[in-house]
């Protein structure tokens, strides 16, 4: 779990193919360990892990999946990624919660400055754009914004100049893709509300199970 606030980005240093997967070297400021081994760190937004920690270097396998999915698959040599380590239980949860599984990949189509801020239109599938909300949370490529408002399939986030010098978010132009990951909870209220409305036969069998039922069956 994270909660989408980039603590450092890193560097590509090496991309290795491996079969349909790939493995990639990055190298950060961040303080890596032997012990961080088998840990998990959110790269560009898309959860991963660490198999090797050489001095500033870590290494990640990527699978299939997760270059089908993403635009991992589209990163090069010496490309910058946005770095998050996992959050700990202890931790203040400063942007929201973020699993690291990407819900779809969304296309940069307009960047305009507005005072001190940078406004961002991006448009997406209308499978991904359903879970945004205005005012809601949004994760890009790792980076938690608010959702300014939502129209059509697009939708909009204004980056403060803070995000845009520390993420990569700053340097992304018009035609840019990006990782997009929506707010999870909203994914759990749809399917609370679907079974509700439409209960599949084991549902409609449980709650059938009331005090007759029990009390019929020797259970008083």
């Amino acid at each position: 779990m994270f909660t989408g606030l980039v603590e450092d980005t890193g560097d590509i240093i090496e991309i290795g193919q491996k079969g349909g997967s790939f493995q990639i070297k990055i190298k950060s400021h961040l303080n890596f360990t032997g012990n961080d081994v088998g840990a998990s760190i959110a790269v560009d937004g898309v959860c991963l892990t660490i198999i090797l920690v050489t001095g500033t270097i870590f290494t990640v396998d990527v699978s299939p999946e997760t270059l089908q999915r993403t635009t991992i698959a589209e990163r090069k040599r010496g490309d910058s990624v946005n770095l998050e380590r996992a959050l700990r239980l202890s931790d203040r949860v400063g942007g929201h919660l973020v699993t690291g599984h990407v819900d779809g990949v969304g296309v940069m189509k307009t960047i305009k400055k507005m005072e001190n801020a940078i406004l961002i239109s991006i448009a997406t599938s209308p499978e991904t754009v359903r879970y945004l909300v205005e005012k809601g949370s949004v994760c890009l490529d790792g980076v938690s914004l608010t959702v300014n408002d939502v129209l059509g399939s697009a939708f909009s986030v204004s980056i403060i100049p803070h995000t845009a010098a520390i993420t990569t978010i700053g340097k992304k132009k018009t035609g840019d893709r990006i990782n997009i990951e929506t707010d999870i909870i909203g994914k759990y209220v749809e399917k609370f509300v679907l079974q509700k409305e439409s209960p599949s036969p084991q549902q409609e069998e449980k709650s059938s199970m009331d005090y007759d039922f029990l009390n019929k069956h020797g259970f008083s």
